[in-house]
């Protein structure tokens, strides 16, 4: 079951062919990480599910490269420059560097100039970069100026797999494609057609926060066209919510990776989390990371789980994926629609939700009610 779903991801997810390269890559912890027993061995098992990639890989594109490096420690912090020249080449990243263009891309800080510079100069060699990218490291790369560009630019397709697990070959990765893109796809037009959506949930969270201007996506595990890029495990719809218009609350019971003793609050005005209210240990962790940077309080993405194999509450890559949950991440939306640059992008899953679609015209579309999609 397991060596048949990977080589699903080369034939039915990306769509590999003969001639394409492909770049596969993981990270290790880095010295800086403390990490239990149980934490270090999943964490090693990624090395092993890019290794045994690898392998499988090689019948179906002319090359397949493995790189590994050390953990950034954050959601959506941009990888190193080492990984930038394996998937770039090096000619391109020299000349990034060159135009001083690089530094500030790897601490997201570079400015629009900045970013239309690095975009002209990879055009300029995207024939360097790899066909397809399977991105099997600890964390996440997807909401990164590195995928962006490496998509968009050089029309690479990326698979991005930040937290996955062996077992996810038998349980979300085992769909149909087919009917898990055509009910993610009747979502997303359901919600384009909203411009004000309005989220509640029995354990006391209520968010509403404006999406005029903004377009809802479907991440369906469909890879195959040039510059594509999602999960996989698939299955969810999002989009980036207006900055600075998302105001109530937020009461988390589950951290990514686990149940949390007791719940964490998040108060949110103005689009951003102003108050983490909890004893929890999580909640000391959230506020470090939230008081680094002020565009980390930033609610940078709603999104709403299709996938009906998706089961486990314990991982945030097949959580969120889950059918009749939604989640809300913080920080970095500027790959998808905001405009929030930060090396951090968190999401945090709600069960049992109710969201209702706001029209221009005021009329009501209840999408899903205590985690029902609601059928028109």
């Amino acid at each position: 079951m397991a060596t048949s779903v990977l080589r699903d991801i080369f034939r039915v997810n990306l769509g590999v062919k003969k001639n394409e390269r492909c770049l596969i890559f993981s990270d290790v912890p880095s010295p800086l990480e403390t990490l239990s027993p149980s934490e270090y061995e999943r964490r090693s098992r990624l090395k092993c599910v890019a290794f045994l990639a690898s392998e499988i890989g090689k019948s179906f594109s002319r090359e397949v490269v493995v790189r590994e490096f050390s953990a950034t420690g954050s959601h959506g912090a941009e990888p190193p420059r080492e990984l930038w020249e394996a998937a770039f080449g090096s000619r391109a990243v020299d000349a990034m560097d060159e135009k001083k263009v690089l530094g500030p891309l790897l601490a997201k800080t570079a400015t629009e100039q900045e970013i239309r510079d690095a975009e002209r100069t990879l055009g300029r060699f995207k024939k360097d970069a790899f066909d397809v990218v399977i991105a099997l490291s600890n964390y996440s790369t997807s909401h990164t100026r590195f995928r962006d560009l490496l998509t968009r630019i050089c029309g690479t397709r990326y698979a991005s797999m930040p937290l996955f697990e062996f077992s996810m070959l038998e349980g979300p990765m085992d769909v149909d494609w087919k009917n898990l893109s055509k009910i993610s796809r009747g979502i997303a037009g359901r919600v384009n057609k909203a411009e004000e959506i309005a989220i509640s949930t029995p354990n006391g969270s209520k968010l509403s926060f404006s999406t005029r201007g903004r377009k809802a996506l479907a991440d369906t595990g469909i890879l195959t066209k040039q510059g594509a890029f999602g999960n996989l495990p698939a299955g969810e719809v999002f989009l980036a919510p207006v900055e600075g218009s998302a105001k109530g609350r937020l009461v988390l019971e589950w951290a990514p990776t686990r149940e949390l003793v007791s719940p964490v609050t998040l108060v949110i005005r103005d689009g951003l989390v102003k108050e983490v209210a909890g004893e929890e240990e999580f909640a000391e962790e959230l506020r470090k990371r939230l008081s680094e940077r002020e565009e980390n309080r930033n609610i940078a993405e709603f999104g709403i789980g299709t996938n009906s194999r998706a089961k486990r509450p314990d991982n945030i890559l097949e959580s969120e994926k889950i059918m009749g949950t939604i989640h809300i991440a913080l920080g970095d939306n500027s790959t998808f629609g905001g405009k929030v640059k930060t090396p951090l992008h968190q999401d945090f899953v709600f069960f049992r939700p109710t969201v209702r679609l706001v029209r221009r015209d005021g009329s009501v579309d209840i999408l899903m009610k205590k985690g029902k999609l609601q059928v028109r």
